[in-house]
């Protein structure tokens, strides 16, 4: 259920047969190390997204391959970062376009971790916009607690570690080099510190963690947890109500106790 693949007279349909819903992938163009092709987060977001949307049903929105990677600094090639205000600004735009053309529920996944504080901006401008629009974001690193053990296992930091190596391994080998797994280890030197240093402060080569661990059944497992999680999530969003029914542009009132209760 690709947006980009159906036509103006389907796409009605397909919303109005999964509660007006969609799914925003968001990835980023960096450095994954020596051993790691610089797509890894959007090539991950866009293969989650598309086996979920093929499972729900519910349509999924052309991939953000460009995200907030300031942090990664420009002493490795490869990273094109856009910075958190025009992510931010990006985001709200495509989001009031899907609202435009009927999305009512929109599902914004995040493969990149320092995407989140501008897409939750983008989430509140949307938000404060349309009173219609629920939005949700989604960290893929977080999805659940098996997938977050998983990614945090052998660092606290992690990039381009275990986790990430394993999952390309087995849904993109193509961006994998696993002859440069073994010399690619940086341990996280984050423990313990007060500032959010950039990368290239915190880490010799791009990584933090041990991609030497990593093998093509654990991607695969990874890959399948994330998929079943998203899509329990997803469809639990595309049945949820607001507690509340009224809009904020109705006046307010004052409780009565049964209300309260």
């Amino acid at each position: 259920m690709q947006w980009a693949e159906r036509t103006w007279t389907e796409l009605p349909g397909d919303l109005q047969a999964v509660s007006a819903a969609a799914i925003l992938p968001v990835g980023a163009t960096e450095q994954h190390g020596p051993h790691l092709g610089c797509g890894m987060d959007f090539v991950l977001a866009d293969a989650l997204c598309r086996a979920a949307a093929k499972a729900t049903g519910v349509p999924m929105l052309p991939t953000l391959p460009y995200g907030c990677s300031l942090g990664h600094s420009r002493r490795w090639p490869g990273t094109i970062a856009l910075d958190p205000i025009l992510t931010t600004q990006l985001v709200a735009a495509i989001g009031e376009g899907a609202y435009a053309s009927g999305v009512r529920r929109l599902f914004i996944v995040n493969a990149h971790v320092t995407n989140a504080a501008p897409l939750r901006s983008a989430l509140e401008i949307l938000r404060a916009r349309h009173d219609g629009l629920m939005v949700a974001l989604v960290n893929t690193a977080t999805l659940s607690e098996r997938v977050r053990e998983a990614h945090f296992a052998d660092a606290a930091d992690w990039h381009a570690n275990d986790a990430e190596s394993s999952l390309m391994l087995a849904i993109a080998p193509d961006l994998a080099r696993p002859d440069r797994f073994a010399d690619a280890d940086d341990p996280d030197r984050t423990e313990g510190l007060v500032f959010a240093h950039p990368v290239n402060r915190t880490s010799l080569n791009g990584v933090t963690g041990r991609p030497s661990l990593a093998t093509l059944e654990k991607g695969q497992h990874l890959f399948g947890w994330m998929v079943e999680d998203l899509c329990a999530l997803i469809r639990k969003g595309v049945t949820e109500t607001p507690p509340l029914s009224h809009g904020f542009d109705e006046p307010a009132t004052i409780p009565t106790a049964r209300e309260k209760s």
